[in-house]
């Protein structure tokens, strides 16, 4: 079965290939190249939705005979105490193509605005699946603190400020095998991987 991922992401694109070892996974940049998916809803949920359902059309489009799976994953951080920022906006914190250096930094002068040198916060990620023009969705969420400041180089995003609900250690220092068992998004994958086994 060929699961195409509907993102650019290449943090999530290796992370999906290593949760889904025995699957082919592409991204969809390589069977249909650019193509951009405007992420207007508000909830990430509904952004998930409307970029699985749009490029899961495409391909159809492109490749009307092919059995295929076009799963996207919207995720991000949410800090209740700087107004459940960045959430949806995650990826995009400080502005469109920003890095996620860029993105930190802001976070982190938003933390220091309000001297909150560590807050409560929780990752989520909504996994959305098409197949056969059905379309299904999970959630997993991971939840700790973010701390001001960045700590270790692995994992990405947010990862060097968060520390998980039990760990004394950011997500950057565990990097991606210290975190893949309980990450937000492993969770949602297991479900998801529960709604393919169902319909495939």
């Amino acid at each position: 079965m060929k699961i195409v991922l509907a993102s650019g992401n290449k943090g999530k694109i290796e992370e999906f290939k290593k949760l889904m070892p025995n699957d082919e996974v592409v991204a969809f940049k390589e069977l249909i190249g650019d193509f951009e998916v405007i992420e207007d809803k508000d909830s990430f949920q509904g952004n998930a939705i409307k970029k699985a359902v749009e490029i899961y059309e495409k391909i159809l489009l492109e490749y009307p005979d092919d059995n295929i799976v076009v799963i996207s994953d919207d995720s991000g951080i949410t800090v209740p105490a700087i107004n459940n920022e960045p959430g949806i906006y995650s990826a995009r914190y400080a502005g469109e193509g920003s890095s996620d250096k860029e993105n930190n930094a802001k976070l982190i002068s938003k933390l220091k605005e309000r001297n909150l040198s560590k807050t409560p916060a929780y990752y989520t990620a909504c996994i959305a699946i098409v197949y056969k023009n059905e379309t299904y969705s999970v959630h997993g969420w991971m939840h700790g603190n973010v701390i001001d400041e960045e700590k270790g180089e692995g994992g990405f995003g947010y990862d060097p400020m968060f520390i998980a609900n039990g760990f004394d250690k950011t997500l950057g220092e565990l990097g991606y095998e210290g975190k893949k068992e309980f990450s937000h998004r492993t969770k949602a994958l297991k479900l998801a991987k529960k709604v393919l086994e169902v319909i495939l």
